[in-house]
């Protein structure tokens, strides 16, 4: 029993109620800190509190009396069986009527199953939008060929372990309050497996396993993202013992794109015009990811505005049909001008009566939140 509640409050182990909360009084009034600040003075005020909480609690008393430790970590509190240094755990008293802690009985398999493993894999974005295969080179641990994932050096075999006689389990018998019991624990010789391997094989070391470099082909569907998992079942880890294999997850990592930025299946960019391109309209060239098209400008095409291209955007990974490519455009404005095309310009603004224009003046620019305001209100 790690402390001897009785002896902290110097009472005897069939001492009443009344005796034990006498003792304690008297002893507190010694020990408070505010009479005696000693720090080990401190530690024996705390240790005359455990003991009359335990002591002056019945149920807490039997646990103790039993053998527990009701303030214990594994204890379980008021009511519960203590694990102190001679004391009993509720899984030792299970085990003593069922067998292990774990509830299984007999050997262990020496053949388990392998761990999922997982490869980031880089592709662009046009593999992206339509798809492809790639071959990885993947590291992965594979069934021993020298011994078959057995783990006995080739010639031998695993043996039946003397100890636990092929169970898997040592069972002995012991004392406590509730007299003898009878307990069962994984055997130490065999670890469990009730099997013994006298001569490991020299190429895993009794794993059944060792690690290889391959070369696996996936498939990549149109429409993947940055994160997309591809799994491919039983191309992961070898289980020790030779075991099956677990799975193998490709996580798709997307390169970065010169032109187009990628939202969801819709593609964007953003061009750049003059601004009497702006005003009497124009053709641009854009490279798209199904070929050269002509991006169609209409005369006064202001800043900031767009141009869809259905259709010429990324592939939908499920359904049918793919996104748009959305063009932004950028009105520039020349900083400078020499003396003929500020004159062009001066003659210009004189036939549209843009000499000295007014303005149109309004409320200062709305941010995001000011505008979700004012859709939710009906402005």
């Amino acid at each position: 029993m790690a402390t001897d509640y009785y002896a902290v409050l110097g009472v005897r182990r069939d001492a009443g109620q009344d005796e034990i909360k006498k003792a304690f009084r008297r002893l507190a009034r010694e020990l408070h800190p505010d009479v005696n600040p000693d720090p080990k003075t401190q530690e024996r005020f705390k240790e005359i509190n455990a003991a009359y909480e335990v002591l002056s609690d019945p149920a807490k008393r039997q646990v103790y009396d039993l053998g527990g430790d009701p303030l214990s970590p594994n204890g379980g509190g008021a009511g519960g069986f203590g694990a102190g240094a001679a004391g009993f755990g509720f899984s030792d008293i299970m085990d003593a009527f069922f067998g292990a802690a774990s509830g299984q009985r007999g050997p262990r398999s020496r053949t388990r199953r392998g761990q999922d493993a997982m490869i980031r894999l880089e592709i662009t974005l046009e593999e992206a939008a339509f798809g492809t295969t790639k071959e990885l080179q993947v590291d992965t641990a594979v069934t021993c060929t020298t011994c078959s994932g057995e783990g006995a050096a080739p010639g031998t075999s695993a043996q039946t372990c003397d100890m636990c006689r092929g169970k898997g389990e040592v069972s002995q018998v012991t004392r406590s309050f509730l007299g003898q019991v009878m307990t069962s624990r994984p055997c130490p010789q065999c670890q469990g497996f009730g099997t013994v391997v006298p001569t490991p094989c020299p190429e895993c070391a009794g794993d059944g396993r060792v690690r290889a470099r391959r070369t696996l082909t996936v498939k990549i569907p149109a429409g993947v993202d940055n994160g997309t998992r591809i799994q491919l079942a039983g191309e992961g880890e070898v289980g020790p013992g030779g075991g099956p294999a677990g799975d193998l997850y490709v996580e798709i990592a997307e390169t970065s794109h010169p032109t187009f930025q990628r939202r969801g299946d819709d593609l964007h960019c953003t061009v750049t015009i003059p601004m009497t391109a702006a005003s009497l309209g124009t053709q641009v060239p854009l490279q798209t990811l199904d070929g050269l098209e002509e991006v169609d400008i209409r005369p006064g095409t202001q800043s900031g505005q767009s141009i869809p291209l259905h259709g010429r955007g990324i592939t939908h990974l499920r359904g049918g049909g793919r996104g748009d490519l959305i063009v932004h455009v950028e009105v520039q404005t020349p900083t400078k001008l020499d003396p003929e095309q500020e004159d062009l310009l001066r003659r210009l603004a004189v036939l549209r009566g843009e000499e000295r224009p007014s303005g149109t003046f309004a409320p200062g620019q709305q941010g995001l939140f000011s505008r979700l305001k004012d859709a939710f209100n009906g402005r």
